[in-house]
């Protein structure tokens, strides 16, 4: 069994006949290629934002995720508590700094045309991401997306500082949790790139598997998600 290829025309058609009214959105893959999650905390590293003691705490944890000692939700939480004691302000002005530097020019135009295009029919649009706070509501300000519409890792923030204590880490099941603690049940089309978004994917009326790792085309032909590749990361 293997999952049908959509090209870019019967994609944008497929989204365009579903006139959808509410569409999700991941962002990681999905927005851009690329990890802006991994990549900014490689980035905090290389700048010197982070403290020796931090580097070495997060670096340990980061090998014990890949090894598989440490979860999928565990580190991405964690990937935010590390910045505590950094005041807010801070941190948005790195994101920033980050994202036009390392991610603005991995954006798929393709997608950001089709959240446009969704835009300007009044779909209500929504972005989920397991990354921190401050890179995805820098990053979707690309498309034109309000902060108020971002459900994404992020920790309290007391008096200006951030601190460890975790808010929400929107991954797997917690981004479906997410979606419905903001009265998202049954999204009528989601977009997601790996096997942390298929639970989200499977709430939708349409999924729409976007650049998918191997693990999410398999669940795709499974599900019978068509899957589609924007042209710069088209396997040949």
């Amino acid at each position: 069994m293997t999952a049908t290829h959509l090209s870019t025309e019967a994609f944008e058609s497929s989204i365009t006949h579903i006139a959808p009214r509410t569409a999700v959105f991941d962002c990681d893959g999905t927005l851009w290629s690329g990890d802006a999650g991994s990549s900014f905390m490689v980035w905090t590293i290389e700048t010197g934002l982070l403290s020796t003691e931090a580097v070495n705490w997060l670096n340990d944890r980061y090998q014990g995720y890949k090894a598989g000692q440490v979860s999928e939700l565990a580190i991405c939480g964690e990937m935010v508590q590390v910045y505590r004691g950094i005041p807010e302000a801070t941190m948005r002005a790195a994101a920033a700094e980050f994202f036009s530097t390392r991610i603005e020019p991995n954006i798929f135009p393709e997608l950001a045309r089709v959240i446009a295009n969704l835009q300007a029919t009044g779909t209500d649009i929504w972005a989920v991401s397991s990354t921190n706070d401050w890179v995805i509501e820098e990053g979707v300000r690309r498309f034109n997306i309000p902060a108020n519409r971002v459900l994404s890792a992020r920790v309290a923030i007391e008096n200006g500082i951030v601190t460890d204590k975790v808010l929400d880490v929107p991954t797997d099941q917690g981004k479906v949790d997410s979606l419905r603690r903001a009265g998202i049940l049954t999204p009528d089309a989601v977009f997601g790139n790996s096997v942390h978004d298929a639970a989200m994917l499977a709430i939708a009326r349409q999924a729409y598997p976007v650049n998918p790792t191997p693990a999410l085309i398999d669940r795709s032909a499974a599900e019978g998600w068509p899957v589609y590749f924007p042209a710069s990361v088209r396997p040949i």
